[in-house]
């Protein structure tokens, strides 16, 4: 219990709901970090399968504010998402059971909001955010049919939570998939303690997905990758001085609080015999964990190859594109 309480008591110090509280706050809003154009996903990098366009249709018609800048900051994220998306569906399909999925962290939950209403509730599905403004974005299409959003961190729901509301009870016994979207880099770089905390929430043999940025063991890397984001990806949607700004407001913090691919190994191995790599852009990385190989290999093998430009993958087995494409994390 005494872990427990350190590990809530350094989430709540955490820069995403302390010294970056009011950037989330402004940017969800659409005050401020807005693109100077909407990021569209890249028909040309993605299969032309009838499914995938009405799926990725979907999902451009619920985006939100926070949406709009974060596709515009991480190079082909945007067709990274409907990638994913597109594999959670197939994955639910392929099951034959209704999939319960959780998306901590995901600014207004558009991926998981879109699924679940384009499963027509195949997918039922919960979002957190500690920001009233992406549940204002989340409620902009109306309520969604069978998607929930918890207002609140993602240490704050805890077993307890979902139990004694109404509306969440039905999560009470776990997810079939979990997506960590760039929200523990946001609060510190004890991963340990953080992936076993979501870990909780996963059903026996369930996947849980990690999307973060990683500290490179060699720094140079690192800052080549950043130039090539900055001034190859970022520069199409942001004028220099707001790359700038937020390298000044955010990024520098968030830096501080990354892993090395390394030391997530090793905090994933504590929970998970299995881990694969999905995807690659720069700094980021894509990771897929679970204790069922069975169930891994499915969702993995639903998914087209990566929907990136060659230049911007640096880790090795994620290219060529396969039906299957994955590189295994040494666990």
């Amino acid at each position: 219990m005494r872990g427990l309480d350190d590990f809530l008591a350094e989430c709540d110090q955490g820069p995403r709901i302390n010294e970056l509280a009011g950037f989330f706050a402004s940017t969800a809003a659409g005050k401020s970090g807005m693109p100077v154009r909407k990021p569209v996903a890249d028909a040309r990098l993605l299969p032309g399968d009838e499914l995938l366009r009405d799926l990725v249709d979907l999902h451009a018609n619920r985006q939100g504010f926070f949406d709009q800048h974060y596709h515009g900051s991480i190079p082909y994220r945007l067709e990274e998402e409907c990638r994913m998306a597109y594999a959670v569906l197939k994955y639910a399909r392929s099951r034959g059971a209704p999939l319960s999925l959780y998306s901590l962290g995901t600014a207004e939950g558009t991926m998981a909001r879109t699924l679940s209403e384009f499963s027509g509730g195949q997918i039922v599905s919960l979002s957190c955010s500690p920001n009233p403004e992406n549940y204002k974005s989340f409620m902009a299409y109306g309520e969604p049919p069978h998607a929930e959003f918890f207002i609140g961190p993602f240490h704050r729901l805890t077993k307890d939570v979902l139990g004694s509301d109404q509306r969440l009870a039905k999560f009470t016994q776990g997810f079939d998939l979990i997506l960590e979207d760039t929200t523990f880099q946001m609060y510190s770089p004890n991963r340990l303690k953080q992936v076993e905390f979501v870990t909780q929430h996963l059903k026996k043999g369930g996947i849980l997905v990690f999307v973060e940025k990683f500290r490179a063991v060699d720094e140079g890397d690192y800052q080549r990758r950043e130039y090539q984001k900055d001034y190859g990806f970022k520069a199409r949607y942001f004028p220099q001085e707001e790359i700038d700004r937020k390298k000044t407001a955010v990024l520098g913090t968030m830096f501080n609080n990354e892993a090395t691919l390394e030391e997530m190994a090793r905090a994933v191995r504590a929970q998970f015999k299995h881990c694969v790599m999905t995807w690659n852009s720069g700094n980021f990385c894509s990771l897929a964990a679970s204790n069922s190989k069975e169930n891994l290999d499915l969702y993995v093998s639903q998914m087209p190859g990566p929907a990136i430009p060659h230049e911007y993958a640096y880790e090795a087995g994620i290219f060529p594109a396969s039906t299957i494409v994955m590189k295994e994390v040494p666990l």
